[in-house]
C-alpha cells in the first residue's frame, strides 16, 4: 500500500482559513461505518447522536504560542519554532535562518536572549539565559503556530480558538483539532444527555505535517510524540466497555492515545506515560474506539490513513467527495465528521 491510495483533489477554497464566529456553529458529516451511508449534520447534532452510556475521550493538551521571531547578534533573522520543553529554561526546536547556527549563538528576542547549545538533526536544543522564564517569553513575543496551509500571520483570537476550551497541560505545537468545535454550551448539553468524559493527553509536535515518504507504507515510521493516559481513563472505558456503551475519541490523536495504552497492556488498555510512534494503516486492529469524531485531513497524510483504517478507504475517500461537493470546511478550522 502506497501513500498515493489516499490521495485525493482538495480545492484551495475548501481550506478553512479562520474558525467561525462560533465554535459550534460547524457542520458534521455522519458516517455509518458498518454501510457507508452518509448524513449531513450539524456540530450540535450529537446532543441526539450520542447518549447516556456512551464516553467521549478528549486530548486536554495545551498549544504553547510556539512560533517566535528573532535576530543574532550579527543582526540575522530568525524564525524559531518550538517542538518540546526540555526543562524549565530549555527547550528544542526547529530554527530557520539564513547559516545554521552553532553552539553558542545567542538569539535576541525582545528583552529576552536564547543561547544555541546543541544540534540534533533538524532539532536545536536552547536554553534561556539570565532569570528570564519561558513561559515570561511566550506571553511577551510567542505567535500561534497556525499550520502551513492557513496562508496568514497569527490574530489575538488565535490564542483562544486555536485551542480546545478544555486545554490544561502544556506541550503542543498543533491543536487536536476536533476538540475546535465544543464550548462549554455544546459540553453541557452532551452532559445532560448523559455522556461521560473521559481525558488523555498527547502532545502534538510539528511533525503531524510531516510528508510521508514514496514507495510502501509497511516500515514507515512517524514522529514521536509524548502520551499520557491515566488510571482514570482506563476505568472509564473499561466502565463502559462492560455497560454496553461507546468509547468515541475525540480526534486522531485521542486515537493514538487509546489504541498505544491498549497495545501496552496486550489488547487491554492500561495507564502509559512515554513515547509513541503508533502509525494505525488500513489493517491494522482497533482494540479501543467505537466511534471517531474527527476533522477532514490532506490528502496522503497519515491522519487520513489512520481514519480509513478505522472506517475504509473507500468510503472515507466517498465522504471526502461527498464533503467536496457540499462546500464543507476543510482541515484544522474546517467542519467534522461522525463515524460510528
Amino acid at each position: 500500500m502506497d501513500k498515493t491510495d489516499f490521495d485525493y483533489t482538495l480545492p484551495e477554497a475548501r481550506i478553512a482559513q479562520a474558525p467561525l464566529a462560533e465554535r459550534r456553529a460547524s457542520r458534521l458529516l455522519c458516517m455509518d461505518r458498518a454501510s457507508g451511508a452518509l448524513a449531513d449534520r450539524r456540530i450540535v447534532d450529537l446532543v441526539d447522536l450520542l447518549g447516556p452510556g456512551d464516553l467521549l475521550v478528549f486530548n486536554d493538551t495545551r498549544v504553547l504560542a510556539a512560533r517566535l521571531y528573532g535576530h543574532k547578534t550579527s543582526g540575522g533573522a530568525v524564525e524559531i519554532m518550538l517542538e518540546r520543553i526540555l526543562a524549565a529554561d530549555r527547550i528544542s526546536a526547529k530554527i530557520r535562518a539564513n547559516k545554521p547556527p552553532r553552539p553558542g549563538t545567542r538569539i535576541t528576542i525582545g528583552g529576552f536572549t536564547l543561547e544555541v547549545t546543541a544540534r540534533h538533526g533538524e532539532l536545536y536544543h536552547l536554553a534561556i539565559a539570565d532569570t528570564a522564564s519561558l513561559d515570561a517569553l511566550l506571553d511577551a513575543h510567542g505567535h500561534m503556530p497556525l499550520p502551513p496551509y492557513i496562508r496568514r500571520d497569527d490574530q489575538a483570537s488565535d490564542r483562544t480558538r486555536y485551542q480546545t476550551v478544555w486545554a490544561r497541560h502544556d506541550g503542543a505545537v498543533a491543536a487536536p483539532t476536533a476538540g475546535l468545535h465544543f464550548d462549554e454550551t455544546l459540553l453541557a448539553g452532551l452532559a445532560g444527555r448523559g455522556v461521560a468524559f473521559g481525558y488523555v493527553t498527547l502532545h502534538v509536535g510539528s511533525g503531524t505535517y510531516q510528508r510521508l515518504r514514496e514507495g510502501d507504507l509497511a516500515g514507515q515510521r512517524l514522529h514521536a510524540e509524548r502520551v499520557f493516559v491515566d488510571a482514570d481513563v482506563c476505568d472509564a472505558v473499561a466502565r463502559t466497555k462492560a455497560a454496553g456503551g461507546r468509547v468515541i475519541a475525540v480526534g486522531t490523536t485521542a486515537i493514538r492515545s487509546l489504541e498505544t495504552a491498549a497495545r501496552a497492556g496486550g489488547g487491554q488498555m492500561v495507564p502509559y506515560a512515554d513515547e509513541t510512534e503508533l502509525f494505525i494503516k488500513p489493517g491494522d486492529p482497533f482494540h479501543v474506539v467505537d466511534g471517531v469524531i474527527t476533522n477532514f485531513h490532506e490528502p496522503q497524510s497519515s491522519l487520513l490513513m489512520l481514519i480509513a483504517a478505522f472506517a475504509g478507504r473507500a468510503p472515507v475517500l466517498d465522504a471526502y467527495a461527498h464533503a467536496i461537493a457540499r462546500e464543507y470546511r476543510f482541515l484544522s478550522y474546517g467542519d467534522a465528521m461522525f463515524i460510528s
